[in-house]
């Protein structure tokens, strides 16, 4: 798998409009990207220097510990002016990161979009008869993610400063099941063994958004 990072303002703004930003800021956005094109390109190579450098272990890395292939050969990450992060649910090779990052501190969470997107292929190719909604498959690889890039020794490799596996972040109702598959992944015999894990505690869960967000 290769990541290569790129400038998409049709993009930037089609997630923007997806995500329900207000009008103000939609407006806002060809302003943002006439002010700030020469440091966006900047910021695109600084990102992509940062990222080849632990392209091809951390690819290898993700398949090993999953047990499954990356579905796409490449994938593209959009370098936005709005967005923090995010990833395609399973329909295309394309996540979002925004620019105003450290290039290596962006790797972590970098990394953490292209792994939703992986789990969601591998339960949309492989799991989708379980008949999860789409918000309790997000929470699960939101998990997943979590666990990916705090969880082995490998990820020292890759962002030896950021390796806590964190539960103090934006979605609180996933905590209680991220806090139980910790032990499923540490104690796993393999990745499906722990998908398995997080589809059966998912649909316990009196209080899942079903709207995942």
């Amino acid at each position: 798998m290769k990541l290569k990072f790129i400038i998409d303002k049709e993009y930037d703004r089609k997630m923007a409009k997806a995500f329900g930003f207000p009008k103000e800021t939609l407006a806002k956005i060809d302003l943002l990207y006439k002010t700030s094109l020469p440091y966006l390109e900047s910021t695109k190579k600084l990102y992509q220097k940062s990222w080849n450098e632990i392209n091809d272990k951390f690819s290898k890395y993700i398949e090993r510990v999953t047990g499954y292939k990356w579905f796409y050969p490449k994938y593209e990450c959009v370098v936005s002016v709005i967005h923090g992060g995010i990833s395609n649910w399973g329909t295309a090779p394309k996540i979002v990161r925004h620019w105003k990052e450290n290039p290596y501190f962006m790797r972590r969470i970098t990394a953490h979009e292209l792994i939703l997107s992986h789990y969601f292929e591998i339960y949309k190719r492989h799991y989708k008869n379980e008949g999860l909604r789409d918000g309790q498959v997000w929470a699960l690889a939101e998990i997943a993610a979590f666990a990916l890039t705090s969880l082995t020794p490998e990820v020292k490799e890759f962002w030896s400063w950021n390796t806590e596996y964190y539960t103090n972040h934006n979605y609180p109702h996933i905590v209680e099941i991220q806090n139980k598959l910790k032990i499923a992944f540490l104690k796993r015999k393999d990745f499906d063994e722990y998908i398995r894990r997080g589809i059966s505690l998912v649909k316990k869960h009196p209080k899942m958004n079903p709207n995942g967000k």
